[in-house]
This record gives structure tokens, sequence and C-alpha cells, in this order.
């Protein structure tokens, strides 16, 4: 893991957070308690905040930038898949971006929502609590059952496990 400061800005990390190897983070960054940031994943915070809440997990190679003026903003307990891009976005709780998904400046996913793998949420588009979007650009296909919202869950739980492990792990070694 690297950390930098950039013009006066230290990111600021939970200690109960694991931040996995190989991680870049620079600038005005807020990681909260149990969240982990996987494999090679960079979170850059030198243009405007980014806000990683409770229990979030963002996935080996994913990308986390702003542009002026827009944070990015991951509430409680939010699932960020494998290679995603997500820009200056807000995603709400408990939300599900699917692997190689592109999140884009303004755009709003909302609580419990899941965007399909693959799918780009163009800027500005709002996406409905509790629904499925998927595609480029992503639509709305269905409502979630509540099948999807426990599998949901099922993932968020099993990151925050395997996060505490690592981290468990990491704090063993020292």
């Amino acid at each position: 893991m690297k950390i930098y400061s950039y013009k006066g800005q230290t990111p600021v990390i939970d200690s109960s957070a694991f931040v996995a190897d190989g991680v870049v983070i620079t600038g005005d960054v807020k990681i909260h308690e149990q969240a982990s940031i996987w494999f090679n994943t960079v979170i850059r915070g030198d243009v405007s905040p980014t806000i990683i809440g409770k229990g979030v997990n963002v996935q080996d190679n994913s990308t986390l930038h702003q542009s002026p003026n827009l944070p990015l903003l991951l509430k409680e307990g939010v699932t960020i898949g494998h290679q995603c891009i997500l820009h200056s976005c807000v995603v709400e709780k408990n939300a599900l971006i699917g692997m190689g998904s592109t999140i884009l400046d303004g755009a709003e996913i909302g609580e419990e929502a899941f965007i399909g793998a693959g799918s780009l949420v163009p800027p500005g588009k709002k996406i409905p609590p509790r629904t499925l979007a998927l595609g480029r650009p992503a639509k709305v296909v269905r409502d979630l059952s509540e099948e999807d919202i426990v599998e949901m869950k099922r993932i968020r739980a099993s990151y925050v496990d395997k996060g505490q492990y690592y981290k468990s792990m990491v704090d063993n070694d020292q």
C-alpha cells in the first residue's frame, strides 16, 4: 500500500479497515470502519473528496477519482466489483456495482440498486433504489427480488469477513 499526501490533504483510514498490497491512496480520502480496499486499486483524492463508508468493499484493480467540486461518495455497505471505474458519483447504501462497470460524474445509484457487470452509467443518470440496471448506457430492466437483496447482503458480509481476516493476518505480521 502507498499513501500520499496531496497539497496538505492526507488520506484518513480507519484502523479497522483492510487495505491490500498494491493499493495507492492519495489526497482527500476518508475510509471508514470495516471497509476493505483490494489489491491494486487506486483511489485519488487530488481533485475533490472521496468518502468510503462503513463496510464498503472496493475490489481488485478498481479506480476511484473525481472532477472539481464533485466528490465521490460510497455510502455504508456498498460493493464495488473488480475493475470498476467510479468518477464523481454517489452510490447509496448497500448498492452493488458489478465487475468492469463505469459510473460517471453526477450519477446517483439508489439504495440497494444493482448495476450489472460491464455497465456504463452516464453522467447525471439516476438509478432508482432496489432496481437492476445494465448495459452501455445502463437502463433499468427490473425491480430486484428479495432473493437478489439476500444475495447482495451475502456478498457484502463475505467481504467484511474476508477483509477482517486479511487485516488480522497483516496486523499479526507486524
